[in-house]
């Protein structure tokens, strides 16, 4: 057992499924997915960079990264509630094969439900980020090595054939190779769709509760904030099936008035010596802010504004404008991802909406910094091809797919055939949002946290690119079989002729 820190303790040897204890009776398949799924991950190197994140010697020893890392994987792969992790982990071998035990047990749950929360907050989205590039590079060391090997085959065929071994000539830049494919999509959270006066009516009720804390008996009267006639007057207009323009702002007005009246009430309670929990003073400065939107939305009559808050609970949520059929707006975090030799990475993840096109030049050369080259190709949404972009993919001898600016001139030659397999080809990114937001969480974000919330996401785009890599394994184990079972077939046949 290595000793990474006096909070947290890893194996130095990665567990094998041999190595897992099972009980009497109990014969576990080692061709399982989840036994399968655990060799495509380096553990050994993950927990060495995990244990740096401890650097206090006290308190208790922390959970191992692949108890922690192994439980979010499995909660985004089924959905399971935090509480049915920790059971689903206790009963089943395989999750606990998966999880890093050293042997079946099921007396107790692996850990308590509350510490899903600090694993979320530990693994941030840059460290799931390494671990994405470190399961992506295990994975792709096979293919590397046979186009390692294919490339010195070749370089030794040509030093065989070549007489000028006396000329020395600069090695050439890398040419482009390879096809990159980038997209943006919003991750909506779990929220109420935001309405004003819905979110009037729970900021006053919040601010008579701030108002109930700060009030001692002892003070004198309490102060009147109406909050029974608040209500009925929220109600009155919140029931009726149709609302005028003209009844929904009345509606707002009075509760501005309400809260306007709650705060001057708390701000004279403050002053007066008061204090409030820190939870309870972010939460004012939140409520502050939502009533200073409102107010101006409500005297421009408009219903525009910067940074606009549409969750108290989850005030650093923004409208994202997608444009699209079922929902033009979506509620959350908005992020880039590229696609490249079937691998996903998240390249940038935001609470604030942005121009994806902006993105363009800065994934181009993380994809050159991988590689050693720039892409051969690049496939992206019309708005990707602004000119800095197509400027930008020019000077480097990179194709961006599309149409050029501007009206076609007359004589103009359009390669039907290469457009229509660029539409084809990019129908890659559209699969992995769909599966991504259909099996593994991200089309409903239920984390409350900030924090969590972004690792959330950046944990359903590692499990996509597992489960993509396990289905690759599966899909060339079973071609192999048959191409094996038909060449005994071919030989049984010939022989009975």
């Amino acid at each position: 057992m290595h000793l990474g820190d006096d909070m947290y303790k890893f194996s130095d040897n990665q567990l094998k499924f041999s190595d897992f204890g099972q009980p009497v009776g109990m014969k576990m398949n080692p061709e399982n997915r989840w036994v399968k799924k655990a060799e495509l991950i380096p553990w050994d190197e993950i927990e060495k960079r995990y244990a740096a994140l401890f650097t206090n010697k006290k308190g208790n020893v922390a959970k191992a990264l692949r108890m922690a890392l192994g439980a979010l994987i499995i909660q985004t792969e089924y959905g399971y509630s935090d509480e049915e992790t920790a059971l689903q982990i206790q009963e089943g071998g395989y999750l606990q094969f998966f999880c890093g035990y050293k042997e079946y047990d099921d007396s107790k749950p692996p850990f308590d439900a509350s510490t899903m929360v600090y694993f979320r907050k530990r693994l941030t989205p840059e460290i799931l980020g390494e671990i994405n590039e470190l399961i992506i590079k295990k994975a792709s060391e096979p293919k590397k090595k046979s186009d390692a090997e294919a490339v010195s085959e070749e370089k030794k065929d040509a030093d065989e054939t070549d007489d000028s071994n006396d000329d020395h000539h600069d090695p050439e830049p890398p040419a482009n190779s390879g096809t990159l494919i980038v997209d943006a999509t919003c991750a909506p959270s779990n929220i109420e769709y935001p309405q004003d006066l819905s979110l009037l009516n729970e900021g006053r009720e919040k601010l008579e509760q701030i108002i109930d804390e700060l009030y001692n008996p002892q003070d004198g009267v309490k102060p009147r904030t109406y909050r029974k006639q608040a209500h009925k007057d929220y109600l009155k207009t919140a029931r009726k099936r149709r609302k005028s323009a003209k009844e929904i702002r009345k509606a707002i007005g009075k509760q501005l008035r309400y809260m306007k009246r709650d705060v001057g009430h708390i701000d004279k309670l403050l002053k007066q010596g008061k204090s409030l929990a820190p939870n309870k003073e972010k939460q004012l400065e939140v409520l502050k802010t939502l009533y200073e939107q409102q107010q101006t939305m409500y005297q421009n009559k408009t219903h525009k504004i910067a940074d606009r808050i549409v969750s108290i609970a989850q005030p650093w949520l923004r409208p994202i404008v997608r444009g699209k059929i079922k929902a033009p707006v979506e509620f959350g975090a908005k992020l880039d991802i590229s696609i490249s030799d079937g691998f996903v990475r998240l390249e940038r993840l935001s609470f604030d909406a942005y121009n994806e096109s902006e993105n363009l030049s800065e994934i181009v050369e993380r994809y050159k910094i991988r590689t050693g080259h720039y892409p051969e190709c690049v496939l992206a949404d019309k708005i990707y091809r602004n000119r800095n972009n197509l400027n930008y993919c020019k000077e480097r001898g990179i194709r961006l797919s599309g149409p050029a600016l501007g009206r076609p001139p007359k004589d103009a030659v359009i390669n039907k055939k290469q457009a229509y397999k660029d539409n084809c080809d990019r129908v890659e990114v559209k699969r992995a949002f769909s599966l991504a937001k259909g099996k593994y969480g991200l089309g409903l974000i239920r984390s409350r946290l900030k924090e969590t919330t972004q690792s959330a996401i950046a944990l359903s785009i590692l499990a996509l690119n597992l489960g993509r890599i396990w289905c690759a394994l599966l899909h060339f184990l079973f071609e192999l079989l048959f191409s094996y079972d038909f060449l005994n077939c071919r030989e049984k046949t010939a022989f009975v002729q």
